[in-house]
């Protein structure tokens, strides 16, 4: 029951109506009996602003941040975690008495995305198409874990800004050009793909890159969380492995959760409420 006493979290992106943020949140909520409800607020960019200080003015407890928001909202917080500064991107804020704390619980849930498959990326040879918000996640994740890494970006200058950003971590990473990507996809010396983009999202968009030719060993992942073109492909070529973004979004929205409640979250449940 919403009642005058309910919390208030959600999730502000744009679009927002396919999030299935409010599935998960809702269900870790209801095991415990926590008198809170999670909901999504569609936030045009030009209202960004407005919607952060509604955060505030509302009293809202927390809210995720997605697709646009994750970089532009960062200077309108007060405080931002390591993570988050590193990354560039927040996509999880708390609410401390009026004080928003921004945090970015994308790259730990990417890697425990790719854990729990038994995935391990130390020394792999890696390629992320895509260098917006949520490539910075993925690349800062795979950097600390010691992947090699190739950057594709249809803005070359993104891509090599990001190569260059993240290089002093200790892990190789450069950008390549539309060259440079159709000859690492052919010459199969790629242990993992990664769509970090926004294609994919319909049906009728075109594949971020050609995989027709990808070594069946290759793990090709998508952060989009559905079974999508991509993902479709690369089993129609032979890929023995594929995983959306699914597990990501689980593994972000557990670390979330535990940031604005300090409880231990029911991952089961929660993922359950995802399927």
């Amino acid at each position: 029951m919403i009642k005058g006493s309910t919390a208030i979290y959600g999730i502000f992106g744009n679009p927002v109506s396919h999030s299935k943020s409010p599935l998960m949140h809702n269900a870790a909520f209801r095991y415990f009996g926590l008198d809170a409800c999670y909901v999504a607020f569609d936030v045009l960019p030009e209202r960004l602003d407005q919607a952060t200080q509604a955060i505030r003015a509302l009293n809202m407890r927390g809210v995720n941040i997605t697709v646009p928001h994750k970089e532009r909202i960062m200077p309108l917080l007060d405080y931002l975690s390591p993570e988050a500064e590193a990354i560039g991107a927040v996509n999880t804020v708390k609410n401390s008495q009026g004080l928003l704390y921004g945090y970015n619980t994308d790259a730990w849930g990417f890697i425990q995305s790719l854990s729990e498959r038994g995935i391990y990326v130390k020394g792999k040879r890696i390629l992320v198409l895509g260098a917006g918000g949520a490539a910075r996640a993925v690349v800062y994740a795979l950097a600390k874990e010691g992947a090699v890494l190739f950057i594709y970006n249809r803005t070359a200058q993104k891509a090599e800004s990001l190569a260059l950003e993240y290089g002093s971590m200790g892990s190789i990473i450069s950008a390549v050009s539309q060259k440079d990507l159709e000859d690492l996809v052919s010459l199969g010396g790629i242990d993992m793909v990664i769509n970090t983009t926004s294609l994919g999202l319909k049906a009728e968009d075109p594949l971020p890159c050609d995989i027709g030719s990808l070594n069946p060993n290759t793990i090709v992942c998508d952060l989009i969380y559905k079974r999508t073109p991509l993902l479709q492909a690369a089993s129609e070529a032979g890929c023995t492995t594929t995983l959306d973004g699914s597990g990501m979004l689980l593994w972000q929205g557990v670390y979330a959760f535990q940031i604005w409640t300090g409880l231990t979250p029911p991952v089961e449940l929660m993922r359950e409420a995802l399927r």
